[in-house]
């Protein structure tokens, strides 16, 4: 198996991947990042549900993006902060995603939370991704 040198690019590729074909469900090796990640998308309901499974090597991080007959809630999914060119801003500089219809996260020092979170609490951080 190949590892990725951006893992949660890979997840979010992963996740567009499903969508695109139509699959509800989607693995991959778990990561505590990729697991905040998957648990803010789920709490601000783009996402199903999130479980966490044991694996012969390892866990495996399962992502269920929607019911079976159901549409998929995320239109766009995209990297902002790459491993080449890092994205960071202050509380203020937090940009709003379609008028406040989607999210950015943001990996701060209290850990990672959506931008209207880190806007309320004042801190910024590094942009990780945005979701709509």
């Amino acid at each position: 198996m190949i590892t990725s040198t951006d893992p949660i690019a890979d997840m979010l590729s992963r996740i567009r991947n499903a969508i695109g074909v139509r699959k509800n469900v989607v693995s991959m090796p778990h990561s505590k990042v990729k697991e905040s990640v998957a648990q803010l998308l789920q709490q601000s309901n783009f996402i199903t549900g999130v479980a966490v499974e044991d694996a012969p090597v390892g866990k495996t991080l399962v992502i269920t993006i929607n019911s079976e007959n159901e549409n998929a809630r995320i239109t766009e999914i995209a990297r902002i902060s790459k491993p080449g060119r890092r994205y960071y801003v202050r509380s203020g500089e937090i940009p709003t995603v379609k008028r406040g219809r989607g999210i950015v996260i943001v990996s701060t020092s209290k850990g990672m939370m959506t931008g209207a979170e880190a806007k309320k609490q004042g801190i910024g951080g590094e942009i990780i991704c945005r979701v709509y």
